[in-house]
């Protein structure tokens, strides 16, 4: 669940300033993903656990309204869902994560629908989860040979297997520098050719071909909030892969969806369906 606060100004240290607004609306990366993708035409299994409290049952309906299929998210007893306390202020998004209910998404229960897995053309996994949970879907996925799409949030160091069990990595450059401890962008890039998409915000999407550097640009709008912009970035480039679309084909689809989701206030609210992308496309 998102508790977002609004302000004209970040607090440094030991301040105290007067926010302008507070809200509590669905979120978390995984969710946000999931919502997006379902809006954009894909069917979607959420695979995810929430706490036994009204949280929980508000992030469920949320799900359901989005026509995500909920078979796997199930409450964990005695524990509260996760938390994300973000701060909008200076044209930008702070956030701290309280992953909660989230450390129970355990290998042995993602176990449990290794079916689904086997059975998707893509699986979009992010951080917010333990990092053994993420090995293990990745191995699973290259024993299946399921394309697996890492957004590598929140940044943590990875094992190298994972990288390599998966076909598309899509970190910001502040998560670059930690998955590839600090190393040069143009040389984490030819490392993985078409397969490190580095997003650089307002500027777009940088990746390398396997011949020369490519910057897929962003597209310009007046920007309310934007919370849930990355989420709809790798939703939006996730099922453009699954449909067979081409690289930058798919890289400007999910630049647009990114760019449209930015237009209204809160991590989901502003993730388009697929109607309004293609109609702006």
């Amino acid at each position: 669940m998102d508790f977002i606060v609004t302000s004209s100004k970040r607090p440094g240290a030991g301040e105290t300033v007067l926010g302008e607004s507070f809200k509590t609306l669905p979120g978390g990366k995984g969710a946000n993903q999931a919502v997006a993708a379902a809006r954009l035409g894909a069917e979607v299994t959420m695979i995810g656990r929430v706490g036994d409290d009204v949280f929980g049952e508000e992030i469920l309906k949320n799900l359901n309204l989005n026509n995500v299929n909920t078979d796997y998210v199930e409450p964990v007893t005695h524990m509260e869902s996760g938390t994300a306390h973000i701060i909008l202020a200076e044209n930008d998004n702070s956030i701290i994560v309280v992953k909660a209910a989230n450390d129970e998404v355990t290998p042995a229960y993602i176990e449990r629908a290794l079916d689904v897995i086997k059975g998707s053309d893509m699986v979009l996994i992010q951080q917010e989860i333990p990092e053994e949970s993420v090995a293990y879907v990745s191995n699973k996925c290259a024993e299946y040979g399921i394309p697996l799409l890492l957004n590598p949030a929140p940044a943590r160091k990875i094992d190298n297997q994972i990288i390599e069990n998966s076909a598309y990595i899509t970190p910001n450059e502040h998560e670059a520098a930690i998955l590839f401890d600090g190393a040069e962008v143009s040389a984490s890039l030819r490392k993985y050719p078409n397969k490190l998409f580095i997003t650089e915000g307002s500027n777009g999407v940088r990746y390398f071909d396997g011949e020369k550097e490519v910057v897929v640009p962003t597209y310009k709008v007046e920007a309310l909030d934007t919370t849930g912009a990355g989420d709809t970035f790798n939703a939006a480039f996730a099922v453009a892969l699954a449909e067979g679309k081409l690289l930058q084909e798919s890289l400007r689809f999910a630049n647009r969806a990114a760019s449209l989701s930015v237009m209204k206030f809160g991590a989901q609210g502003g993730m388009p369906m697929r109607m309004e992308v293609k109609a702006t496309l």
